[in-house]
């Protein structure tokens, strides 16, 4: 196999990760996909509990936790994608990602769902980034 096409797994939280069954992100050439984050702390369980925008702030800080691993950021961000189960609230701080995306959106889609991983989830945000690293 190509090594520029071998699979590169990265798990933020590898002991949670590991008991949910999936890895944060993968890289395979210069594209990464980068799985749905949530507010939790390091052993899983939720975090600020009832505070919307600050389990947003919470997501997009751990999606550039995993964006910086491979040496990006939000500007190579090219899908992202929003499941919610409360799109009034969504759509109510959505500005906040301005001071995320500083130079252009992605393409995506925001979605309300029924439920989340958990409960207490109230917002969950999903990437795809392309870079131009040599690979």
């Amino acid at each position: 196999m190509d090594n520029s096409k071998k699979p590169e797994y990265f798990c933020l939280r590898p002991e949670v990760e590991k008991a949910y069954g999936y890895s944060h992100a993968v890289k395979i050439g210069n594209s990464i996909k980068v799985s749905g984050a949530v507010s939790m702390d390091d052993e899983g369980a939720p975090t600020s509990v009832g505070d919307f925008l600050q389990q947003m702030k919470n997501c997009y800080s751990d999606l550039d936790k995993v964006l910086k691993h491979y040496g990006c950021s939000f500007d190579d961000v090219v899908v992202e994608n929003v499941y919610t189960t409360d799109m009034p609230a969504f759509l109510e701080h959505a500005e906040y990602r301005n001071t995320i995306y500083t130079k252009q959106f992605p393409t995506g889609s925001w979605l309300e769902v029924k439920g989340l991983a958990l409960p207490e989830f109230l917002i969950e945000i999903e990437l795809e980034a392309e870079t131009q690293q040599l690979t």
